[in-house]
């Protein structure tokens, strides 16, 4: 895919999605919405097999591969989420998985992530880059290197969480004001926005980010790339990308609204 993604590619993910991820539900709470004098939907994407929305993206990116690529297998580096998701749809796939996790992972996440048939390589964080231990394996093995965020299959795959929301909103009779979309990288929320805005075009999509890990924010501020100063400090573990990403980016710049810190 060398051309921005659209919202058609958001709908084709959604196919390719059928029977495979959830549809998973839209929660409300009366007394938030009393104080709030309105209606906070939240989608409850911590229902979704594996426990986060990173199925989509990685599923989506797999089924998109040629059946050669995936013969020769797929490399990516997470410190969870993503690896699970990873490797859950090289399961479901039958493509062969190395995951790269740090050795300070959560036990859970790395034994999750083994359950699903993935071979493990962990690293030291402070010695080693996982980016590199990453490359190493693809060039030696030729699979093909699955990023957490950065990449126009992963987004719109993380994409179709938004249109199943607009889906659902406007099942409740409802237009979304205002959509918050917590962002670390950048997949979720530019692939939510192209879902949501491709069914309810008036609706504003918003970056969530943490208060002192806000590169998005100030980079869609000052219309460049920046960088954030440190990269742990925050209980938002997995919301700390140093710098929004080389495809996110350019089409954040396109499909949200200003960033949110807190």
């Amino acid at each position: 895919m060398s051309s921005p993604p659209t919202f058609a590619d958001v709908q084709a993910a959604a196919r390719r999605l059928e029977g495979v991820t959830l549809r998973t539900p839209v929660l409300e709470n009366p007394r938030v919405n009393d104080r709030l004098g309105g209606r906070l939907l939240l989608k409850a994407e911590c229902l979704q097999r594996t426990g986060s929305f990173k199925l989509r993206g990685a599923y989506n990116f797999l089924a998109s591969m040629s059946e050669a690529d995936r013969k020769k297998g797929a490399v990516g580096w997470s410190s969870g989420n993503h690896a699970q998701g990873l490797a859950e749809a090289g399961r479901l796939l039958g493509v062969k998985t190395t995951i790269v996790m740090p050795a300070d992972a959560p036990a859970l996440k790395v034994a999750n992530t083994r359950a699903s048939g993935a071979e493990v390589v962990l690293y030291d964080r402070v010695k080693d880059s996982r980016e590199e231990i990453g490359t190493g394996i693809a060039r030696k093995t030729g699979a093909t290197i699955v990023p957490p965020y950065d990449h126009p299959w992963i987004l719109t795959g993380q994409g179709t969480a938004g249109l199943e929301l607009a889906e659902q909103a406007a099942a409740l009779g409802l237009t979304l004001d205002a959509v918050a979309a917590p962002c670390s990288g950048g997949g979720l929320a530019t692939g939510v926005a192209l879902g949501v805005q491709g069914i309810s075009p008036t609706t504003t999509v918003h970056a969530g980010e943490p208060a002192g890990f806000d590169d998005l924010a100030r980079s869609l501020a000052s219309g460049k790339k920046e960088t954030n100063e440190k990269l742990s400090g925050s209980i938002c573990d997995a919301l700390l990308a140093p710098t929004p990403g080389d495809v996110t980016f350019p089409l954040a710049q396109k499909v949200l609204g200003p960033g949110r810190v807190g």
